[in-house]
Order: C-alpha cells, then sequence, then structure tokens
C-alpha cells in the first residue's frame, strides 16, 4: 500500500540498503516484470451492502471552512487538493500503520494490483545495452498474438525512438500501458535484419499472476509459490492443485508464502478450506469497536486430498499470508518453517471519496483460531517502521533465540504446543537468512543480473537451447570467468571494484545469474527451479513432509 507523507526513522536511515535487501529475496529479477509491487501488508475486506459507501464527511466541516479561508483570504496562492490531501494523511496517520489515503492517481494501480489485471499489451522486457530487448510476450496477450518474440528489440514506440543513454524504464512502461482497446504502433528490430518491423497493437487486459510457480518438488512433493492475495489467486491455486494431483501424482504440498504482502482475506480462506478435510472448522475470525465478531469457517468440500503441508514464511510474509500461517500451525495441520512472520494483524475496508480517491481504514483485528491476535505494538510508530531493521540488528533473522515476543501470553495449539501472538508467526522450524543478502555490495550489483542475464543468453542461445530445465538446473554451471564478465559489465554502468569483497558475492551472484537465464529460458518456473535447487528452507521442507509426524521434527 503505498503510504505517503510518513516521516523516514532515523533507524531506517542507517539500514536502508539492508532493508532494501529484504525486498530483493523475493526475487532477483524485478526489473523484468511488467507489473508494479505489490501494496505493502494489507488484510482486506470489501464492504457489502449498505456499508459499501457511507457518506463521505473528509473535507467538510471545520476543515472545509478552513481551506475556504485560506483559499479566500491567506497572502499567496495554494492548491486546495494538496492541503485537503496533506490534512487526510496527517489525521490517518495519527490511526494505526494502514489506515491510509490513495489518491484518485494512484487508485487504479492499486486496485490493479488487487484484482490481478492491468491493460497494456502483455510483454516483459529489460533494458540491455541501451536498447529494449523483450524477455517474453504474455501468452494470449496481444504482443504475443502479434508475433513479438523473445529477443525482439523495441526501437521505436509511436513516433519515438527508445535507444540510447537516455532510456528511462518507468517512462517505457508507461508507455506501453494504456486503456484497453488503444493503439499502439511499436517498430522492432529482429536478430540480424536490418530492416524495421512495423506493429500495431490494441492494448488489452492482461491478467498478473499471483500463484507465480506450480511444480514437483520430487515424486510425491508439490511445490506452489503464491506472491500475493488477489482476487484471481484461489481459482489460480486450485488449478495449479489439480494438475500437481490429477497429473503428477502429489502428495504433500509446500505453500512459499515468503515476501508475500498480503491481500484478500477471503482468498487466503478460501485456499485453507481445500486444506481442512472437516467442516465449521475455524479459520479466522475478525472483531472491532464497531464491526461485530465474523467468524471464516472450513466449508468441508476440499475436492483434493494432501497429505502433509510445508508454509514457507518469512519476515516479508504479512495480513493473508499469516491468516494462512497461522490456520495451518494452530490446528497442526502443518508445519510453518523460515523466520517470524511481518506481525500484521489489522484489517481494512476501502472507500471510495467524491473525486476519486479512496480511503483504507482498519475497522477490526483478525484472530488465528488459538485467539492470537499477531498485531506487532505500533503505538511507537518509529519502533513499528524500524522492527525489520531491529531484526537485523538484534541477529534475529540469523538465531531464533534472539526472537523478542511483546506479547508474552501463551497460547495453544491443537495438540497442546505453545505459540505467541502480538509479533507475528513463529516458524515450528527456523531457517536463518542468508547474510550475503544482505551485502551492501551484493546488493549493488545484483541489480545488474536482469539485464546481463539477457545479454548472456543472446549470445549463447544455440548451446543453451539444448537443455531441458533439469538438465539446466543439474548440469549448466557459470564460470568463474563469466562471473568476472558480469563484474566488468556491472563497472561498465557505474559500480566499482571492490576486491575485500567481491570473493564473498560471487557465489551468490553466479547462482543469480543461472537463475536469470533460466527464467529467459522457462519464464518463473524456470527461475524458481534454479534458485530451490540450493534453497535451504525448501530442502528442510522436503524432508519434513517426507516424515510421518512432521511437527517431530525441528
Amino acid at each position: 500500500m503505498n503510504q505517503e507523507n510518513t516521516p523516514t526513522p532515523k533507524k531506517l536511515n542507517i539500514w536502508l540498503p539492508l532493508l532494501f535487501s529484504l525486498m530483493l529475496v523475493a526475487g532477483m529479477l524485478i526489473g523484468t516484470r511488467m507489473q508494479s509491487n505489490p501494496p505493502t501488508a494489507v488484510a482486506i475486506e470489501m464492504p457489502k451492502g449498505d456499508d459499501a459507501l457511507p457518506p463521505s464527511t473528509i473535507g467538510q466541516g471545520k476543515l472545509e471552512e478552513l481551506i475556504r479561508y485560506i483559499e479566500s483570504r491567506y497572502v499567496d496562492d495554494v492548491n486546495k487538493d494538496e492541503l485537503v490531501k496533506e490534512a487526510i494523511d496527517n489525521i490517518l496517520f495519527q490511526l494505526d500503520p494502514h489506515s491510509n489515503y490513495i489518491s484518485a492517481d494512484q487508485l487504479k494501480e492499486v486496485n490493479e494490483q488487487l484484482e490481478g489485471s492491468f491493460d497494456g499489451i502483455g510483454i516483459e522486457f529489460v533494458v540491455v545495452d541501451d536498447t529494449v530487448m523483450v524477455v517474453a510476450a504474455l501468452s494470449g496477450g496481444p504482443a504475443d498474438g502479434a508475433g513479438i518474440i523473445s529477443g525482439d528489440k523495441i526501437v521505436q514506440i509511436e513516433d519515438s525512438l527508445t535507444i540510447g543513454k537516455n532510456i528511462d524504464y518507468e517512462g517505457i512502461l508507461s508507455k506501453l500501458k494504456g486503456e484497453k482497446g488503444s493503439k499502439i504502433k511499436l517498430g522492432i528490430m529482429r536478430g540480424a535484419e536490418k530492416s524495421l518491423r512495423n506493429f500495431t497493437l490494441t492494448r488489452d487486459k492482461i491478467s498478473v499472476h499471483s500463484v507465480e510457480v506450480a511444480y514437483m518438488l520430487d515424486d510425491l512433493t508439490g511445490y506452489i509459490k503464491i506472491n500475493r492475495f488477489s482476487a484471481n489467486t484461489y481459482d489460480e491455486f486450485m488449478k495449479s492443485l489439480e494438475k500437481l494431483v490429477d497429473e503428477k501424482g502429489m502428495k504433500h504440498l509446500v505453500i512459499d508464502l515468503r515476501q508475500n504482502p498480503g491481500g484478500y482475506m477471503q482468498e487466503a480462506t478460501n485456499i485453507l478450506s481445500q486444506l481442512f478435510k472437516e467442516k465449521d472448522k475455524l479459520l479466522v475470525y475478525t472483531e472491532g469497536k464497531n464491526v461485530p465478531r465474523n467468524d471464516y469457517k472450513s466449508t468441508g468440500r476440499n475436492f483434493y486430498d494432501v497429505d502433509n503441508i510445508a508454509v514457507l514464511t518469512d519476515e516479508g510474509s504479512a495480513s493473508a499470508s499469516e491468516i494462512v500461517a497461522g490456520a495451518i500451525q494452530d490446528w497442526d495441520r502443518g508445519v510453518i518453517i523460515g523466520r517470524r512472520s511481518f506481525g500484521k494483524g489489522l484489517v481494512q475496508e476501502q472507500y471510495r471519496l467524491r473525486d476519486g480517491s479512496a480511503i483504507r481504514l482498519t475497522v477490526a483485528r483478525y484472530y488465528t483460531p488459538s485467539g492470537r491476535c499477531i498485531q506487532k505494538p505500533y503505538a511507537g510508530r518509529d519502533d513499528y517502521e524500524d522492527d525489520v531493521a531491529e531484526r537485523i540488528e538484534n541477529g534475529e533473522l540469523y538465531d531464533n533465540h534472539n526472537v523478542h515476543h511483546e506479547d508474552t501470553t501463551k497460547y495453544h495449539t491443537d495438540g497442546g504446543r505453545t505459540v505467541y501472538g502480538g509479533g507475528g508467526i513463529d516458524p515450528d522450524v527456523f531457517v536463518p537468512l542468508d547474510s550475503t543478502l544482505l551485502n551492501p555490495y551484493y546488493i549493488r550489483l545484483n541489480q545488474h543480473v536482469p539485464a546481463f542475464a539477457f545479454r548472456y543468453l543472446e549470445a549463447h542461445r544455440p548451446d543453451l537451447e539444448k537443455f531441458s530445465m533439469e538438465d539446466f538446473a543439474s548440469k549448466f554451471t557459470v564460470s568463474d570467468a563469466t562471473a568476472a564478465e558480469f563484474l566488468d559489465f556491472a563497472v561498465t554502468r557505474g559500480e566499482k571494484r571492490n576486491e575485500r569483497q567481491w570473493p564473498k558475492v560471487k557465489n551468490k551472484l553466479k547462482m543469480a545469474i543461472m537463475a536469470g537465464i533460466a527464467r529467459h529460458l522457462w519464464s518463473d518456473q524456470g527461475y524458481y527451479y534454479v534458485l530451490n535447487e540450493y534453497d535451504p528452507s525448501i530442502k528442510k521442507a522436503k524432508q519434513v513432509v517426507r516424515e510421518e509426524n512432521p511437527l517431530s521434527l525441528k
């Protein structure tokens, strides 16, 4: 969720480079994605019926009177809209960290993130050597239908050239996106061809998948990666589950919710209903001062049998992700693996204002089946904003013995295990963060991986396309010579050589380059297939779900 006008915490300034790395963990190829970053930490219930559009009073009364006086009598010109926005932001800032104002301009983008679609031509691209290169044309989109393919160079959009040193990624993105039904002209160079190919595309609705990938980790264990809980997540999850069970013979399931910031609560509870055979099993409940208790229970109509379950979480798993993890943990339905989740137990409803903007207002807290609210304290706003930095500083991300619970109230799972609220979901099996991911030199170099991986693919495409995905993951290696070539590439783009840090980050960057190449060849499945081969949380999950009693293995 876009937060405007939020003061910059002091500790955040110190740890800012490290905090950036936590976003990079979610995907090293973020620069190639057409969609925007997901909203942070939200659990949303959409208001219904008479509550959907309450009378708007913001801007009326004293506030409106004050604005009128300023407009008519103030010594200088003022922007009324900016003043009202500033007032709303400051009012909401007094409430909680997740009640916020969304301008009319921002609202469309925010809704796209949750609705799971946007209007555009349906390509993924990356800027390589001052040229816009097509990574992939999304299946079924306008670009795919017109015959645009991976490796094409977009050298012209309408009458503007898109080559040279002044290429702006966001600027290109804004030109490619547009209203459904509108047309756009592209000039494409393909391979060694010297003549320009001209395309006129009609923009259309492009689906953004919240289930990034689903495949088998081994002969019995399936893997589903969910990046957010949008309006289509349950449907995507069920289609993935159907293929894994019916076509691959899946028995056990690993659900990856790392760096998943949440979204629609109903999508999370619908997925949970498919993981519990019993009817009317409490999954989560919500309650607020002006909102009566509302229980969400399992339907008893699960379509597929799943034996053992592992859920992967980390400090970026929030809101609806924590609802899933909390229900699985409280009922001892599976094992939570990774690190303590974000700690967001507040529920927002979104209300439109008369000028097309909106507010998201916290209306309730949610509670896991054992009765715990996992919302971390927010009375000290600086402490709330600095929480992840504090986890880095106190060593919690490397050693679970350093976890500090603000709320020491003990709750118990169905099997009698002790769990805590007031600060996220603690994992049953702790997996420390790889410290290389917090290395500032790694963070700086890593941003150049997507472009280099695509450049490497184009130079070696005939040899690389001979690999199957499985053979590539097991047999291909990024050599030291290629790593050195990558470093040269980064240096030409403004990075400095650091002989002391390079040996510490080289192997992790080699793996990132390999995953980047795999993504260009086999999309997200190739990317995660490579990364997961070396992921300690995945390795632990595969081991745990094979146990007769997974909760006995720590």
